[in-house]
């Protein structure tokens, strides 16, 4: 097991977000992580990375516990982030952004040949700063930047958000390609109809619990089920 979450409780100040909270994922599996807006689905990713650590409970990551890890520690185990709003640096190039990611880990080393392979318009777009990319050249450059760091497990959050349908097939082709490569992927996602495609299994949350935990496909093919806790 790559990751392994057991019963965490995470807070904002007095606020508390997440209610004993538990999941795991496996390596080379692809579990998704759903629910309404507000579910508590990015703070768990935040608790994971220990940008909002979690005060109880338990995270291990490739059977280390990482609960209380500064968030660097945790990136140069092997965890990568792909975030909703990107965050790569606008006034850097796509080069630049791309070569500062990279190292290594214990896990499978990306090079720059396979970042182009996955991504073509990357390697055209090298010399461009990313203030003047589209949304979806972001995304590309935010993807790869994250594979540049050599992870066991990539967290996206929100991945096919505010792109084109073309784009998110191919974000959503590239999680199918690194559980080919043996990589566990954990995703949030609004779109559950494209996550319950390439997703193994599903977790389900709201108000700061998990209120599901299945197969995808079966979630999938229940219509009744799926309506009831997704409204899709």
């Amino acid at each position: 097991m790559i990751l392994d979450i057991d019963s965490i409780e995470t807070f904002y100040g007095e606020t508390q977000a997440l209610f004993g909270l538990s999941l795991n994922v496996e390596e080379g599996e692809v579990v998704g992580l759903l629910g309404p807006n507000g579910a508590g689905k990015t703070t768990t990713l935040r608790s994971i990375l220990g940008l909002t650590p979690a005060s109880i409970g338990r995270i291990e990551f490739d059977g280390v516990d990482i609960t209380h890890e500064a968030t660097h520690k945790i990136t140069r185990a092997g965890v990568s982030w792909v975030p909703d709003d990107r965050r790569i640096f606008p006034t850097l190039t796509v080069e630049r952004n791309l070569s500062i990611a990279a190292k290594k880990t214990r896990f499978r080393e990306w090079n720059m040949g396979e970042m182009f392979e996955i991504f073509s318009p990357l390697e055209y777009l090298l010399h461009r700063e990313c203030e003047n990319l589209s949304g979806g050249e972001m995304q590309m450059t935010a993807i790869a930047r994250a594979l540049l760091g050599s992870p066991g497990l990539v967290l996206f959050d929100e991945p096919s958000q505010g792109l084109a349908p073309k784009i998110v097939q191919d974000v959503m082709q590239t999680i199918t390609r690194l559980k080919q490569e043996g990589i566990a992927v954990l995703v949030v996602e609004q779109n559950a109809l494209s996550a319950l495609e390439v997703c193994d299994r599903v977790y389900v949350m709201d108000m700061g619990r998990i209120v599901h935990h299945g197969p995808a496909r079966t979630l999938l093919e229940d219509d009744a089920k799926r309506i009831s806790l997704l409204g899709i």
